[in-house]
């Protein structure tokens, strides 16, 4: 029996590609897969590829007839011959599209049935993830934006398409399909969670964002941070295997597939919830851009300039989070900072806060480069420990997470 029954479907698009190592991966991971295509991405890839992969027929239309009469790869088929397009969906565990294109998001936001893949969506009750792809313009259309609002608030997973090359040379930007091995460990965790990887059986805490400290109910200090490097940390330890908490301060990125999330605004709140989640854990990842001062009073309503000249704010010392936590931490617990620096000698002052702050290894990159770091889908970081340093190669903040989480794994640390 195969472990779990995935169907997956697969739209007209470039990406439709990736969709056959999709299927091979999940294959190779013991899951029963059947595929289903609209007509426009046979001109892409061949039903025949998905065919010999998964072992299964490949459908179109949905009064298509099913040789294996709704059964998964791994499973017996019955001896009735039931309505295709609902034995698929009834017997899927997980539905995927991937590619997603912008023609089919929008008609499973409208609920369209033209195609097997829009009808075994609509009638599926098991998880549904997509996978968007397409033109970086496309995918920012209001129109699109508005239907992947309308899925999610449905319940869908869509797996937010990754920044880079796209298909049209020479162009980049958001609209990249997730890779397959990361679509696959979305599915696994709908599933209840990967079974085996390096950081498995391992509690990892995350912090991402910037915190906001309120001089008022509308205005507030804060600072540019997206988030994003923090998300991709929590993405990869999740698809190492590990059990992952991400406490997200200000973050409007959807959060990684299989990762608890726990949604903070201020650096007090932040800290409340670190503490909380850090008894359990056996890494913490502090990736938050946590504020140093916070106002000594915010004001209860909206302070008006009318009538005032200039404002005055006297701003207070907030707590070191991670200083605090290190202080108290039991044995075996790895502790890793991150710190954002200006040109100079940055490598030095990270080196130094590692010391002060009492922990086992800090994450340094020089936010002077314009081309890296809060506003920038790449990075390139340093990592600094008890015994030395290293650079690591630039790339997209997906590839630096899962290059520090080798080093650390390298340094006994993951």
């Amino acid at each position: 029996m195969p472990v779990a029954r995935v169907l997956i479907g697969v739209s007209g698009g470039i990406a439709a590609y990736k969709a056959v190592e999709l299927a091979r991966l999940a294959t190779l991971a013991g899951h029963g897969v059947r595929v289903v295509m609209t007509r426009s991405a046979q001109r892409f890839v061949g039903a025949e590829t998905f065919a010999g992969i998964t072992g299964a027929p490949v459908l179109f239309e949905e009064f298509d007839p099913d040789p294996a009469r709704g059964a998964y790869p791994g499973e017996p088929a019955p001896e009735h011959d039931p309505i295709s397009h609902l034995a698929l969906a009834e017997n899927a565990e997980v539905v995927v599209v991937a590619p997603a294109s912008a023609n089919t998001i929008a008609k499973l936001a409208a609920g369209i049935c033209d195609s097997m893949l829009t009808t075994s969506f609509l009638a599926a009750t098991a998880p549904r993830l997509v996978a968007p792809a397409m033109n970086a313009r496309m995918w920012e259309d209001a129109a699109t934006q508005a239907n992947v609002a309308l899925l999610r608030e449905r319940g869908v997973e869509v797996l937010e398409p990754a920044e880079g090359e796209l298909a049209s040379r020479g162009e980049r930007g958001s609209g990249r399909m997730q890779e397959p091995r990361d679509i696959l460990a979305a599915i696994d965790a709908r599933l209840g969670g990967p079974t085996s990887g390096t950081w498995s059986g391992r509690r990892v805490l995350v912090t991402a964002g910037g915190t906001r400290e309120p001089i008022d109910p509308v205005r507030f200090i804060g600072n540019r941070s997206s988030g994003r490097m923090g998300i991709e940390l929590a993405a990869a330890a999740a698809r190492r295997g590990a059990a992952v908490t991400l406490v997200a301060a200000n973050v409007s990125l959807p959060p990684p597939a299989g990762v608890e999330t726990i949604a903070v605004g201020s650096a007090r709140e932040l800290a409340d919830a670190t503490r909380a989640a850090f008894e359990d854990a056996d890494v913490l990842l502090m990736a938050a851009a946590v504020a140093d001062f916070r106002p000594a009073e915010a004001s209860e309503g909206k302070l008006e300039r009318q009538g005032a000249d200039d404002l005055e704010l006297r701003l207070e010392r907030t707590d070191d989070v991670l200083a605090g936590l290190a202080d108290g931490r039991r044995d075996g617990q790895v502790m890793v900072g991150f710190a954002a620096e200006h040109g100079g000698e940055f490598v030095d002052r990270a080196r130094r806060k590692l010391e002060r702050k009492g922990i086992d290894a800090i994450v340094v990159n020089d936010v002077s480069d314009a081309t890296i770091g809060f506003d920038s889908a790449d990075n390139e970081v340093t990592l600094v420990d008890r015994t030395g340093e290293a650079r690591l190669q630039r790339g997209s903040k997906r590839e630096v997470a899962e290059a520090i989480l080798d080093r650390l794994e390298e340094l006994g640390l993951g």
